[in-house]
């Protein structure tokens, strides 16, 4: 978020990756360790750089030829360092002749796919008060960040939201993997315990509901309620506009600078329709478990 809001904000980096380089984002958690052509091309660039042990984080910006030289790497904040990178890279002698990689195997278990004929829903939260002022920059992005997450629903949840049902299991892994303060950083999700209270319910096309949410110390929780639109068309969810909002406390370990006290947390959620390349990423919960995210 705090790239997203400053470095990758600025008008003429924008214009150089959209020009001179050829960017990709990927989730490191997934390429250090997949045992596939795309895992291999990534590990040869960062093991060119500092982070190179790949049973740790590898997470950072790198700047590589397309036959895979590592040319710069920075895991710090700010437009200038990395413009300045760019622009480095730039000068320096670039191949020619690069043979395409094919992608000759693939690793099931870092390339999960939606469920086929189920649902993708966008997911943001946004905390919506509570910060003691400040003038730090970096701070101030963190405070007005909206984070961004895909829920994953399978072919029957789909069909009992149709027939006006929201399944258990649909209901609790919203509760688990998205009901979470995710606008500073990665969160710890809830464990199935600490899902106090969860009841959701669709009538005339409206969903309630309400949740409650505590750790067994009580010093994080989420109580709200649901309030949203689910729209049916030719025994299809066409439309699911979703509102989860209440007062949220504590914090992570990733998730410093949380506000003082209980406050207001909004969740929205939002039906994807395909047109937005991150509707394909999966959810951050089901890393590495799609099948525990989906029971």
């Amino acid at each position: 978020m705090l790239d997203r809001a400053s470095t990758f904000a600025d008008p003429e980096i924008v214009e150089l990756l959209k020009t001179r380089f050829v960017p990709v984002a990927i989730d490191q958690a997934y390429q250090r360790r997949q045992k596939d052509t795309e895992g291999e091309f990534y590990r040869k660039i960062a093991g060119q750089g500092p982070r190179n042990n790949f049973n740790g984080t590898t997470q950072g910006l790198y700047i590589a030829t397309a036959d895979g030289k590592l040319l710069s790497y920075n895991n710090n904040r700010g437009a200038d360092r990395i413009r300045r990178l760019m622009k480095e890279a730039l000068e320096t002698p670039q191949p020619g002749n690069i043979s395409a990689v094919t992608n000759r195997k693939l690793d099931p278990r870092f390339n999960p796919r939606p469920p086929e004929g189920g649902l993708i829903v966008r997911v943001r939260a946004k905390v919506m008060g509570g910060y003691e002022e400040t003038t730090d920059p970096w701070r101030q992005i963190f405070q007005s960040a909206v984070s961004r997450d895909n829920l994953w629903i399978t072919a029957e949840e789909h069909q009992a939201l149709v027939r006006g049902d929201v399944p258990e299991r649909l209901q609790r892994r919203i509760a688990r993997f998205h009901l979470i303060d995710n606008t500073r950083g990665e969160p710890p999700m809830w464990r199935d315990e600490e899902i106090r209270h969860i009841s959701l319910k669709i009538s005339g096309g409206k969903l309630t509901g309400n949740v409650v949410l505590k750790t067994d110390r009580g010093d994080r929780g989420y109580e709200a309620e649901f309030r949203g639109d689910v729209t049916i068309e030719n025994q299809k969810v066409t439309g699911f506009d979703v509102v989860a909002l209440g007062d949220f406390w504590g914090a992570g370990p990733y998730t410093g600078g949380a506000p003082k006290g209980k406050f207001p947390l909004a969740v929205s959620f939002t039906l994807a329709d395909g047109n937005d390349v991150a509707d394909g990423i999966p959810p951050q919960g089901s890393r590495g478990w799609v099948d525990g995210y989906l029971r």
